[in-house]
C-alpha cells in the first residue's frame, strides 16, 4: 500500500515536499516513480529513481525544479518554484514501467494497483 501526503495550495514561485509511504514490501526493489494527472488530461510522469544505484530521471517540464528522493520506506518529492501548470493530483508508483533517455524520463506508466490515492497540489 502506497499513501501519498504533503500536498496543499501554494503560490506561483513557492514550495511543497510531497511523501509516499509504503507498507509492506510495496516499495520497489527496482524503481519508484511520481506521475500526476489534470482531470480529462494524459497522465504525466514527472520523476523516477531506480533503488539499485539511485539514478533519477525528471520530465523536461520538471527538471531543474523537483527532486525524487528515497529513503527506507519513504518516497519523496521536492517540488520548487512552483507554476501555475503543476496544479495536478500528485500519485507515487511502484516499480512503473518507465521509459528514459540521458537523464530525462519520457514516460511513466503505472502498474494497476501499485498507486496511492494521490495527494492535490494547487498553484496559483
Amino acid at each position: 500500500q502506497l499513501v501519498e501526503s504533503g500536498g496543499g495550495s501554494v503560490q506561483v514561485g513557492g514550495s511543497l515536499s510531497l511523501s509516499c509511504v509504503a507498507s509492506g514490501d510495496t516499495i520497489s526493489r527496482y524503481c519508484m516513480g511520481w506521475f500526476r494527472q489534470i482531470p480529462d488530461k494524459e497522465r504525466e510522469g514527472i520523476a523516477a529513481i531506480y533503488t539499485t544505484g539511485g539514478n533519477r530521471y525528471y520530465a523536461d517540464s520538471v527538471k531543474g525544479r523537483f527532486t525524487i528522493s528515497l529513503d527506507n520506506t519513504k518516497l519523496n518529492l521536492q517540488m520548487n518554484d512552483l507554476k501555475p501548470e503543476d496544479t495536478a493530483m500528485y500519485y507515487c508508483a511502484a516499480n512503473p514501467d518507465v521509459v528514459v533517455a540521458g537523464t530525462s524520463l519520457l514516460g511513466l506508466t503505472p502498474r494497476s494497483g501499485y498507486w496511492g490515492q494521490g495527494t492535490q497540489v494547487t498553484v496559483s
